[in-house]
């Protein structure tokens, strides 16, 4: 009992695709990894420093990373590129630039493109971060999540599952609260569930944010 399985990896193949796609040889894989992860920290630290968003939210649903010999190609899907893109080109070229510079790839090109998503609420990882802004801004739990889950359902989803644990409201004793709303058959492997985990670092602690999307 009580064997967890992150949903996304359980799908792949079925619904759910890599977010990176390269290939490596065995020795050299934890550097392809590592760099994965460098692009990804450098993207969203920029995307911080650079917007300041009213909302909270930076608005990354995903970022997918494709390698060739010679080309990197990064796709940032985002729930609202307005926030790059009011200076287009001059913010893609200078966010290229930090990347490169955090990576120094000397011989390989690096191409960066935005893609806007449609219905932003619908994705696991923007609803945490809007949960997250809200838990900062000291608003109860319950309020933040009944909130997001009112964007959910004009994304038009079946259902959704959020779980907030840690100290939620600065309380003594941690705990896990749990609400949900609709079907989310997680043992379905062809029910086209969306997750994301987010940690969030609060005046009390840190708090932790599961969420479980079910899609269309």
């Amino acid at each position: 009992m009580g064997q967890k399985i992150n949903p996304l990896g359980f799908r792949l193949g079925t619904t759910q695709g890599h977010h990176s796609i390269w290939f490596a040889q065995p020795k050299n894989y934890s550097e392809g990894l590592q760099e994965d992860q460098k692009i990804r920290n450098c993207i969203k630290n920029y995307i911080q420093k650079h917007m300041r968003i009213a909302s909270g939210v930076e608005g990354i649903a995903r970022i997918e990373i494709r390698k060739r010999i010679d080309l990197i190609q990064v796709i940032i899907y985002m729930g609202f590129p307005k926030l790059l893109l009011e200076g287009k080109t001059r913010r893609i070229e200078e966010l290229q630039m930090n990347v490169q510079k955090e990576l120094n790839c000397v011989n390989r090109k690096l191409n960066i493109a935005i893609t806007r998503i449609t219905n932003p609420y619908g994705h696991p990882n923007i609803l945490a971060e809007f949960i997250a802004g809200q838990l900062k801004n000291r608003v109860s739990f319950r309020k933040a999540i009944k909130k997001a889950i009112e964007l959910t359902e004009q994304a038009d989803t079946k259902g959704i599952q959020v779980q907030i644990a840690g100290r939620i409201d600065g309380k003594e004793i941690a705990r896990v609260e749990w609400i949900r709303e609709g079907r989310v058959p997680l043992q379905t492997i062809r029910a086209k569930i969306d997750y994301c985990s987010y940690v969030v670092r609060t005046v009390y602690g840190v708090l932790g944010i599961q969420i479980w999307i079910f899609g269309e």
